[in-house]
């Protein structure tokens, strides 16, 4: 009972707010990717099967690549591709950021260094079990979202829905 104790402030710590919103940030550029992969010819037939007037049934087709099926089916495994990310401190700012590390199947990484990385296999697991969090407590939004091919997912879902992530810079831009 007392190790118990001794762990729950552990458990029920604040959220770390780097991890949340690098991991709230990767979960998008993942389901985006996800997205991208499937043929856009590809169509799922949705909505109700209502014979019309005229005796004929025309079901509703749209991009299976955007559905609802797709996205819950994307989110069975999308959060074990947190695997293949990790702390990345930027060696001019200093800026911690969570990063792919890993490239996806025919993706081409460029010139990573490797060493700006901090390897940690239990901030790995700590990783997917906050993207799994973030699937579950934000599903709706997320469908919402990239059902309706919404710009600026990343910042829509970490900074405006779940404000996991603080806002992104209002840059000045007096030309436009």
């Amino acid at each position: 009972a007392v190790t118990l104790l001794l762990l729950l402030p552990q458990v029920r710590g604040a959220k770390d707010p780097e991890v949340y919103c690098g991991v709230c940030r990767a979960l998008v550029a993942e389901i985006d990717w996800a997205i991208k992969k499937v043929d856009p010819k590809k169509t799922i037939q949705v909505g109700s099967f209502r014979i019309s007037p005229d005796g004929s049934q025309k079901p509703n087709e749209i991009s299976y690549a955007r559905s609802e099926t797709h996205l819950l089916e994307l989110f069975e495994t999308i959060c074990s591709n947190m695997d293949d990310y990790a702390l990345y401190v930027d060696p001019e700012t200093k800026k911690r950021t969570y990063m792919r590390f890993a490239p996806r199947d025919s993706e081409k990484l460029g010139s990573v260094d490797f060493k700006n990385f901090k390897f940690d296999p239990e901030n790995s697991k700590s990783l997917k079990f906050v993207c799994e969090g973030i699937v579950e407590e934000y599903e709706d939004e997320i469908i919402s979202l990239f059902a309706h091919e919404a710009d600026h997912a990343a910042d829509k879902l970490c900074s405006e829905k779940s404000e996991m992530c603080d806002p992104p810079s209002q840059t000045h831009h007096p030309d436009l």
